[in-house]
């Protein structure tokens, strides 16, 4: 588990984080959002070690980072795809690392075959893309099978191919019992995964809510008969409103039960759809994150 109290980050007169706190609990994926310069890369070097708080504290499971007896073992982290020796292969980069954290270097391969990095293993990293370089930042990242995982970015400079993966592996992460948390801009990607979203602005906290609170479960249908859909609506007390555009939004319903309704009433449905979790999450991220502050 993952606990942030009261954090404030000061660099000379500028405020980066203010009083934070927010819990990132075992067996979720938490998604850390906010805009550009909100404090979210502040927050994560504070959380591992890289830079000190100036008030306030960030735990894992209970401790600071600099006092985990093993932290590559407890944590694995992905803050930036940089820091690699461009003359090493992607091998001798994780052999590094095994090496200085004392982890079996039986590790490697597999980890190398999961990252899908198996044929460019001793490829020096310079030569690397932006998505392969992440994908080895990945890959270190778990060599010490950690039980809390902290991504900046991860999707970064990844093919959708690619994007899929690690939305995959998030979830797996999760399920297994482990703590997640994960920063990104791609609110559709991260709305698919997370269990819970925490969003800052300004260095503040501005929302820490579960997805499933987020989206209740709600639908938007087209018809050629618009007064007829809605007198089944209303005889069957479901709880509808006609927007501008002509279209009718159902809270509690699913798609099945309102092209039940549609088909009763004698209808043509033109369009039918669920409301997406990441349409969701984005208008309350734009809402909760506008204004003055930014």
């Amino acid at each position: 588990m993952i606990d942030v109290r009261a954090l404030t980050k000061t660099y000379g007169d500028r405020l980066a984080v203010s009083e934070l706190s927010f819990t990132a609990p075992a067996g979720k994926v938490t998604g850390f959002l906010g805009p550009n310069g909100a404090g979210k890369t502040t927050t994560f070097r504070c959380l591992l070690g890289l830079a000190e708080p100036t008030r306030g504290a960030t735990l894992i499971d209970g401790l600071p980072y600099r006092e985990l007896a093993s932290p590559r073992r407890h944590v694995g982290a992905v803050l930036e795809s940089t820091g690699f020796h461009p003359a090493r292969t992607g091998r001798n980069h994780l052999r590094v690392i095994a090496r200085a954290s004392r982890i079996d270097a039986a590790r490697i391969d597999p980890l190398l075959e999961l990252a899908g990095l198996t044929a460019a293993a001793d490829r020096r990293v310079g030569g690397y893309s932006l998505g392969m370089r992440q994908r080895l930042g990945l890959a270190a990242a778990l060599l010490g099978d950690p039980a809390v995982i902290v991504l900046d970015e991860p999707a970064n400079g990844l093919d959708p191919e690619g994007v899929t993966w690690v939305r995959r592996l998030l979830r797996i992460w999760a399920d297994e019992g482990r703590t997640v948390v994960v920063s990104s801009h791609l609110l559709a990607e991260v709305a698919q995964v997370v269990d819970r979203v925490v969003i800052i602005r300004g260095g503040r906290l501005v929302a820490e809510i579960d997805i499933a609170d987020l989206t209740p479960s709600r639908v938007t249908v087209r018809v050629d008969r618009t007064d007829l859909m809605l007198s089944a609506l209303s005889a069957a007390g479901a709880d509808h409103e006609l927007l501008a555009d002509g279209a009718i939004s159902i809270a509690g319903q699913d798609t099945a039960e309102i092209g039940g309704l549609a088909a009763q009433a004698g209808v043509t449905v033109t369009e039918l759809s669920r409301v997406s979790a990441g349409a969701t999450l984005e208008a309350m991220f734009l809402a909760v994150t506008a204004g003055p502050g930014r």
